[in-house]
């Protein structure tokens, strides 16, 4: 079973709820395989995802999301019986374009994809996936 855990919401413009933010992370990680584990999704302000930025990609001012992966998926995820700890997302929402899709986008970052690296297929996925979820 997946749970994820949310923070920070009242930082939305508009409500979101807890049930669609964990809709879209089970729909998101079940595309890589991934059904069991812990994440978390975390609302900050614009301060915050600067500093977030700052101390970890060493890039200037806030972004729009930030993947935190912990245990990662594949050969050397916990075993079975022990959660997996699939690690943060971080959203500023005042830097968010939709927030729907920083969901999608910083959980496939959370299952290893990468759409730096990965000629478009993370983002054609993000797409796929955006496209099934109901508003």
């Amino acid at each position: 079973m997946l749970e994820v855990e949310v923070f920070g919401a009242q930082l939305l413009a508009g409500p979101l709820p807890q049930c669609k933010v964990e809709r879209l992370c089970v729909l998101a990680l079940a595309s890589a395989g991934v059904e069991d584990g812990h994440l978390a999704v975390e609302f900050v302000d614009a301060s915050r995802m600067a500093e977030l930025n700052a101390e970890h990609r060493r890039k200037e001012g806030p972004t729009d999301v930030l993947s935190f992966p912990v245990d990662g998926v594949g050969p050397n995820a916990p075993g079975e019986g022990v959660p997996c700890e699939l690690g943060d997302i971080v959203i500023c929402p005042e830097h968010t374009v939709d927030v729907s899709e920083a969901i999608v986008h910083g959980a496939l970052h959370l299952v290893g994809m990468d759409h730096e690296t990965d000629d478009g297929e993370m983002l054609a996925l993000q797409a796929e996936l955006l496209r099934r979820e109901p508003t």
